[in-house]
């Protein structure tokens, strides 16, 4: 079915792991020993994520298939200085358990610190995603007018794609006009999931 994980993608969960560490450990050479950022896996029950964090603040959130992952990496580096090596800090390990409250249905807020990397407009839609409660959901045309430029709705569909932060900005809140789901860089599954999920912890 559509809106269940698909077996081959269970199947590829280690080829997903191999192919991020050797994304990551793709270091320039004048980034090699510059290592403020740190990334690790997490562990949800709809598939592995990586964190990319330094000592202050969540970079990045995504799960492995991400096609846009790898240019989120590059990103991140170029505007940072700095290479990613595998490890843990402080914000790693408090959104590790702040995903973990939110999977087992207990908590849907988030207070880890987030720079994600964006222009100024894609961190204002960013800004507005997570003023949608959970168990709700928008419209692009929505989320646009609520921002005060209805006219923008296929920015906004843009920078929603563009989010390098999965469910903590909660990109996945956001379908058609008519309650539709479209695109999801984690697969339509997941964000039927999401969804679903942030329903039951709404309650009635």
């Amino acid at each position: 079915m559509l809106f269940q994980r698909p077996n081959d993608d269970i199947l590829h969960d280690a080829a997903h792991r191999t192919a991020v560490a050797q994304l990551l450990e793709e270091t320039p050479p004048n980034l090699r020993g510059k290592t403020m950022l740190k990334a690790d896996f997490i562990e949800t029950p709809i598939g592995p994520m990586i964190a990319v964090a330094d000592a202050h603040a969540l970079h990045i959130l995504e799960f492995l298939e991400r096609k846009a992952l790898a240019t989120e990496v590059k990103k991140l580096r170029k505007a940072t200085g700095s290479a990613i090596v595998f490890g843990r800090t402080e914000v790693i390990d408090r959104i590790e358990t702040e995903l973990s409250a939110y999977f087992a249905g207990n908590s849907s807020v988030f207070e880890i610190r987030l720079a994600p990397l964006g222009t100024p407009f894609e961190r204002q839609v960013w800004e507005a995603l997570r003023k949608i409660p959970a168990g709700e959901t928008a419209s692009y045309s929505g989320l646009a007018a609520g921002m005060g430029n209805p006219a923008a709705v296929r920015a906004v569909g843009h920078a929603n794609g563009a989010n390098p932060i999965a469910i903590v900005i909660p990109c996945h809140r956001v379908v058609g006009a008519g309650g539709e789901l479209t695109g999801y860089g984690g697969g339509l599954w997941r964000k039927h999931w999401l969804i679903e999920h942030e329903r039951r912890m709404a309650g009635p």
